[in-house]
């Protein structure tokens, strides 16, 4: 992953942005990675598979709940309890 400094970037934000439509950019400050500039092409795959997972994991929580005997309402009652 290309790094480039934050006043590099500050400088050169124009070519930061072309720079990250090839691969993410990693903005650093003091030598420590403070964030990450992509391309909206890349972040929507990201948050995509995101979603993916989480709809899978959710799916997966379900069908098992349903196999243990569990009601919308059991699980609901699990989820609110704090303790």
């Amino acid at each position: 992953m290309k790094q480039v400094a934050a006043s590099d970037a500050k400088n050169r934000f124009g070519r930061l942005i072309d720079a990250a439509q090839t691969g993410p950019v990693q903005v650093t400050r003091k030598g420590r990675a403070v964030g990450v500039l992509m391309s909206v092409d890349q972040y929507e795959r990201l948050r995509g598979a995101a979603w993916d997972r989480l709809s899978a994991t959710l799916d997966a929580v379900s069908a098992k709940a349903s196999r243990a005997g569990l009601t919308d309402q059991d699980v609901d009652a699990l989820l609110a309890d704090e303790s």
